[in-house]
């Protein structure tokens, strides 16, 4: 990505080397283990947080005081920030087409363990958006183990991994996030992981609405990056994660998709840059 000299978001709120008073983190060595752990046994990742919460409730739970605000001076700060940017400049013009403004998230650049409106989260939980607060929370040392561990290196893999986040920003203002929490607490297990897995389909697609627009605008992508980004969203599916703890593959306990499903869904939203084609919910095959 050619991504360097272009505008950088002040919406960036730096909290690295800051950790929650009364908890201790969990260092980068531990970086996905939750969520691993969650995609392996069936178990809802957002609920992981209410868990830290309450641990960090019971040892203290004093909320971290904010970071500066703005864009970092180091080189992952500097790239967030410049992602960052890019999602304002194609969803803010995408909502005033259907009528409305886009409000634009703050990204919270944290180490060890952060204080959200959703709880106390360990870097484990890895990157993470809280509609409490309307704010995408990323360690960035989340991207090392991406390229190491899960063989998925590369700048737009990482920018693919920051447009899903502000993905789940976009659902959370169109209301789809609110309506799919509200079918699943009418919804059996299988059902509610169901809607989650076309919830997270349709945040890898917007990922891809925004690829393909922000390159339009700025010609930003090299040969290679798409490969990146569909690497990436292969390389964190459900049944590759499953695979790779050793583990059975069950569809049935999928909470993000298989990684063809991931890889079919970005690479829809990168082709057509059309929100529309994102309907997820209305697809009778994933």
């Amino acid at each position: 990505m050619r991504w360097r000299g272009e505008r950088e978001s002040s919406r960036v709120e730096d909290r690295r080397g800051m950790r929650p008073r009364g908890g201790v983190a969990i260092g980068g060595g531990g970086l996905l283990l939750i969520v691993l752990f969650a995609l392996v046994t069936g178990t809802d990742p957002s609920a992981l947080l209410d868990v830290a919460n309450q641990v960090q409730v019971g040892t203290g739970g004093a909320r971290t005081e904010p970071g500066p605000a703005g864009a970092p001076a180091d080189e992952g700060g500097r790239f967030a920030a410049v992602v960052l940017a890019s999602t304002e400049d194609t969803w803010t013009p995408v909502f005033a087409a259907r009528g409305t403004r886009y409000r634009e998230p703050t990204l919270v650049l944290f180490s060890g363990a952060v204080d959200s409106a959703c709880g106390t989260a360990q870097s484990a939980v890895g990157p993470f958006y809280c509609p409490a607060d309307s704010q995408v929370y990323i360690d960035l040392e989340f991207f090392d183990e991406l390229a190491r561990r899960f063989g998925a290196p590369g700048d737009f893999a990482q920018a693919y991994v920051i447009a899903h986040e502000v993905g789940h920003h976009v659902q959370n203002l169109l209301g789809i996030s609110s309506q799919v929490r509200d079918a699943q607490q009418r919804s059996s297990r299988e059902q509610a992981n169901e809607l989650s897995v076309r919830l997270e389909l349709q945040a890898d697609c917007f990922a891809g609405v925004w690829g393909m627009r922000a390159n339009q605008e700025r010609d930003w992508l090299e040969p290679g990056d798409v490969e990146e980004g569909l690497a990436a969203a292969a390389a964190i599916g459900d049944d590759t994660l499953q695979r790779r703890s050793g583990g059975a593959v069950q569809p049935e306990s999928w909470t993000h998709g298989s990684s063809a499903m991931r890889g079919r869904w970005l690479r829809r939203g990168l082709e057509s840059g059309d929100v529309d084609a994102c309907d997820t919910f209305s697809a009778g095959t994933l």
